[in-house]
């Protein structure tokens, strides 16, 4: 930052020319590439993310004046995230998730009429008669 002695205006560096030029143009590299995927998730999942970008500056070493500042840019990327498929699930009598309904009966499975389980398989075929 200086400022123009003349008109006493405060002239300042763009950031954006800092983050291109900071790691010699490795921070704008991998800014970029971050900032695309980011835009590739977003397109693909339909919702919304964020790049965050941190300027960390830390006081110059052993408080002299005149020492350089160690500057930093991190980042963090928010991307969103394909929706997880779900599945359906029965609990069982002992509280356990299983796949088949518990108070379903099996395929050849029946109750007679006293109320007596039995298996069975069908055996029956289907005859077709000519017209």
């Amino acid at each position: 930052m200086t400022t123009n002695t003349e008109t006493g205006e405060i002239q300042q560096a763009p950031v954006a020319a800092f983050l291109a030029s900071h790691l010699n143009g490795r921070t704008d590299e991998d800014l970029s590439t971050e900032f695309h995927t980011l835009l590739d998730a977003v397109r693909a999942h339909g919702k919304k993310g964020s790049l965050t970008i941190t300027i960390v500056v830390d006081p110059p070493a052993n408080g002299v004046e005149s020492a350089p500042l160690p500057i930093g840019v991190e980042s963090t990327v928010k991307a969103p995230k394909p929706t997880p498929v779900k599945s359906l699930y029965f609990l069982n009598d002992e509280g356990l998730p299983v796949r088949e309904d518990p108070r379903q009966m099996a395929a050849g499975v029946y109750r007679t009429a006293d109320g007596a389980t039995e298996f069975r398989m069908s055996n029956s075929t289907t005859e077709y008669k000519e017209a």
